[in-house]
């Protein structure tokens, strides 16, 4: 298989050492993706991890030219809808997530279960508190995001998000469900970005045998 990276900054460089590492060939690295070669593009997965900004000026390009597209930019939920509509009007398998982490997504199937029998039970309080480096540009982060739509649907409840953004932290999320007479906290800590490319070049392997658009969380597992 061949695999393009669009951005090529430190995620971009942590992907490009996994494919190395895993003998995968990258046919190409951009920093300004509309303008790949369509071609090469034609028979390429793009792994994605660039600004909200520039998926939201690519993802159009990103669905007419690639075989698929693996998704890692966060800060475009609100054209969510609009993006899954024209990757499946264009036919191109498209794998996105707030984070691509395999531990962050067992840690989403725990607060899954967690949250869903604290919802039975009641009488608890959620909360999420997010650390990241100084660098990152949305906030909440996608993750935390993620995490809090897992708690509101399971608790009925919106749920309050503190960001913290200092020195280089490549991403602390602790969620604490808070009782009258305990507390139930759940941390995920990353020690590195490295964690996050070898679950995105995991999901450009899946995606080549794949059809449709699908969050990573649903088919990591599989």
């Amino acid at each position: 298989m061949k695999v393009v990276i669009s951005g090529y900054g430190k995620m971009g460089k942590m992907v490009e050492k996994v494919l190395i590492e895993k003998n995968i060939e990258c046919a190409g690295k951009s920093e300004d993706i509309a303008g790949f070669d369509r071609n090469i593009a034609s028979e390429s997965v793009c792994i994605d991890f660039t600004v909200p900004e520039a998926f939201r000026a690519n993802y159009k390009f990103l669905a007419e030219n690639f075989k698929a597209v693996v998704v890692g930019t966060t800060g475009w939920n609100d054209i969510k809808d609009e993006v899954v509509s024209y990757f499946e009007k264009c036919g191109t398998p498209m794998i996105y997530a707030s984070n691509f982490s395999i531990g962050v997504n067992v840690f989403f199937a725990v607060t899954d279960y967690i949250s869903k029998l604290l919802g039975k039970t009641g009488g608890y309080s959620p909360y999420i508190v997010e650390k990241h480096h100084c660098h990152k540009l949305d906030a909440p982060s996608g993750t935390a995001k993620s995490i809090a739509g897992i708690i509101g649907k399971n608790m009925d409840v919106d749920v309050d998000i503190q960001s913290v953004r200092c020195g280089e932290i490549p991403g602390i999320h602790t969620i604490g469900f808070e009782g009258v007479n305990d507390r139930i906290t759940l941390t995920h800590e990353a020690f590195s970005r490295e964690g996050f490319a070898r679950g995105a070049v995991e999901a450009a392997i899946k995606a080549e045998t794949l059809t449709g658009v699908h969050e990573f969380k649903e088919i990591v597992f599989q």
